[in-house]
């Protein structure tokens, strides 16, 4: 049987023209029975049949109190979560919820060709991965950096394009433990193009497969 993911595109803030997209993109990466939803109820419900949850693109508060509950009972008991691009300007009047992603959207500069340094190239989220990797997005700012609360697989390099606040040490895509299960999350992913690109598509493949534990001798 198909590992099952849901996916989450819940928008209350700003709205993504490449939701759509981005999860036509996922119903073709691997083998997956993909659920996709915008209804806040279906985080009420049992999860546990669920290799991962996937918030992509979400915005603005999107839970009911019995979804967070939900869904920190999830991962906290050993489920898989990843979030793609705005998932990190979701739930911030949840603090659980900055924890378990790592970090929060600040903001960004426009949309611009710039740099992606890998740093992991264990991860099967970046393996496939050139060391510098040239990728054209938003380049989101954090609120604080995660380094040293996740593990840092990639980071922007701010000097390949105009507006990063963030310095030297801008982490872009990470993964950390969240109780027993895990969390990744990329900050890539803005336009419909990303989800057409192979390396990009290999990119969030990994991060999925890492997050639902689908492949345990990877990363």
């Amino acid at each position: 049987m198909s590992p099952r993911l849901l996916v989450h595109t819940r928008t209350t803030a700003y709205r993504h023209d490449s939701i759509p997209a981005a999860i036509a993109a996922v119903r073709t990466l691997g083998d997956f029975d993909v659920t996709a939803t915008e209804d806040p109820a279906v985080l009420e419900g049992p999860l546990d049949a669920y290799a991962a949850v996937v918030f992509l693109s979400t915005s603005g508060e999107i839970l009911t109190p019995a979804g967070r509950e939900r869904l920190a009972g999830y991962v906290d008991g050993g489920g898989g979560f990843v979030g793609v691009h705005a998932a990190a300007c979701t739930e911030y009047e949840w603090p659980y919820y900055g924890e378990l992603l790592g970090a929060r959207f600040d903001r960004h500069p426009e949309f611009q060709p710039g740099r992606v340094v890998v740093e992991d190239r264990t991860h099967p989220a970046t393996r496939h991965l050139p060391d510098v990797w040239e990728f054209t997005d938003e380049w989101y700012d954090f609120r604080t950096n995660p380094r040293g609360a996740v593990r840092v697989l990639a980071a922007a390099d701010e000097s390949s394009y105009d507006g990063g606040a963030m310095g030297a040490d801008h982490p872009l895509v990470w993964c950390r433990e969240q109780g027993a299960g895990r969390v990744f999350y990329t900050a890539l992913g803005h336009a419909c193009e990303a989800y057409e690109d192979p390396d990009f598509r290999a990119h969030l493949l990994g991060g999925i497969t890492w997050a639902a534990r689908l492949d345990e001798d990877e990363g």
